[in-house]
């Protein structure tokens, strides 16, 4: 993989420091936010060109990262959306995870390549729902807006020509006749990981439901543009060709990259040396900023930004090789540690960027949420959301502090977590708002826990995946 400087041009929302409805700033101090209303005015989001570094360039083999609410989302889908319900959240994680831990409803599981289908693969694919980058595929180069995943199936996937004709606008879709640079990849090659490949001088299935094909997976191999002079030659990738009887992505986007443990992912592709990591992404934690990927960035704490605590080790689960987990060792809410035996309170916690909630075994999470409910004793209690449990509504609150909650992991890693609360209207913080926690499903294997992209917004989340490590660095974005 080459590496330079891009010149990049990203999205920059012209706001005041907190976007809403009821004007707020807000400070951290001794293991608690405070927020405090403000009379401050607010100026309605616009999309413009973010200024550059001195240089006029931003940093080598960084891309802007967009929420699909965001003005300036690259797919457009921000037009007319809303932000999802906690009840749809909760429907959304709960597909995201059965699909994770081998809950398929697809009917030829044999494939090998499982996409979480519901009838609609693309649309519930968990990397095209929140964030997206806009990558260039082939040459001459089309570019296309994808979302990035850390823990997919074991391939980058692609929305391809040819469209079927109730199916995505093609202007969407990647068109595998236009590249010089495509290559096929014959059904018996060892790249090939389709277990059920039915083409013989191509990696190619059918994956159906209830006996109608919901789309045609080509497996091939072709150059992956991620910034200006970083790309990766013979690239693998899946060009899903969608069925007649596919719904479309509500997003809109085109595929999803794959930076997973796979041997084929782009994370894996990356080189690397002392002074520099795998990837690196900071999710924005309000649609209306911009976050980042990076690719083969400086190790933090080579240019002056440590991460809390050190590195946590990636912890190998045999059962699932691909995905990132970590050791979970200890849980604080606020400068109180749960009193969780060890043996307890260890478990594989997973960091996944498309489950928006956290979920812990069921006896670390009772154990938190009293500790939480004991330090919010004096602020009005509101109904459940959902299976949000913890609710309080702070509509007569001039301000109130939230106990800040920290998740350490073996190695000595911290993510001390400064957005915990999930509002009814993400707009309005002097609203109801839930605990954004809740206990692990119980179709999750024993002793595994889920750090969603709540728990992850605002945090450069660093990835070094030659050693094995995973680091946390706050303010990112």
């Amino acid at each position: 993989m080459a590496s330079a400087i891009p010149s990049l041009l990203f999205c920059l929302l012209v706001l005041a420091p907190h976007l809403g409805s009821s004007s707020h700033t807000s400070f951290i101090n001794g293991g608690k936010q405070t927020f405090v209303r403000s009379s401050d005015s607010r100026t309605p989001p616009t999309c413009s060109p973010a200024p550059s570094g001195d240089g006029g360039e931003v940093p080598a083999g960084r891309l802007p990262v967009v929420h699909r609410l965001s003005p300036c989302s690259p797919s457009g889908a921000g037009e007319g959306q809303s932000m999802l319900s906690a009840g749809d959240a909760f429907d959304r994680d709960s597909l995201r995870l059965r699909a994770l831990f081998g809950e398929s409803d697809t009917e030829d599981s044999k494939a090998g390549l499982t996409i979480p289908a519901t009838g609609a693969p693309l649309a519930a694919l968990p990397g095209a729902a929140d964030y997206s980058v806009v990558v260039g595929f082939g040459n001459p180069v089309q570019k296309l807006a994808v979302g990035f995943d850390t823990a997919t199936v074991g391939a980058t996937l692609l929305q391809c020509k040819p469209c079927s004709a109730d199916g995505d606008p093609c202007d969407r879709s990647f068109d595998p006749s236009r590249s010089h640079s495509l290559a096929q990849i014959p059904c018996a090659s060892p790249d090939c990981p389709l277990r059920a490949c039915n083409g013989p001088r191509s990696c190619t299935v059918a994956l159906k439901k209830k006996g109608a094909v919901l789309l045609n997976a080509t497996v091939v191999t072709d150059t992956l543009t991620f910034s200006r002079s970083v790309h990766a030659d013979q690239f693998r990738f899946a060009c899903l060709e969608m069925g007649a009887t596919a719904d479309t992505t509500t997003d809109r986007s085109s595929g999803v990259l794959d930076l997973s443990r796979e041997r084929h992912s782009l994370a894996s592709r990356v080189l690397v040396c002392p002074n520099t990591v795998a990837f690196s992404y900071c999710l924005p934690a309000d649609p209306g900023f911009p976050g980042f990927l990076s690719l083969g960035p400086t190790r933090p704490e080579r240019s002056g930004r440590g991460v809390v605590g050190g590195y946590a080790t990636v912890w190998d689960k045999a059962s699932h090789p691909n995905l990132y987990f970590l050791r979970l060792v200890g849980v604080s809410v606020g400068v109180r540690h749960l009193p969780v035996p060890p043996a307890a309170l260890a478990s594989d916690a997973l960091l996944e960027v498309h489950t928006t909630f956290n979920y812990l075994s069921h006896h670390v999470y009772a154990a938190l949420r009293h500790e939480f409910r004991e330090q919010m004793r004096e602020y009005r209690r509101a109904p459940p959301m959902g299976e949000l449990e913890t609710c309080y509504d702070f509509s007569r609150e001039s301000s109130y502090s939230v106990p800040m909650i920290t998740l350490r992991f073996h190695g000595g890693a911290e993510l001390v977590i400064d957005h915990m609360l999930y509002f009814k209207d993400p707009r309005n913080v002097f609203g109801v708002a839930c605990l954004a926690f809740a206990p692990a499903p119980a179709y999750a294997p024993t002793g595994v826990a889920v750090v969603g992209s709540m728990a992850q917004a605002n945090m450069e989340v660093v990835y070094d995946v030659r050693g094995g490590k995973v680091g946390f660095v706050p303010n990112g974005c």
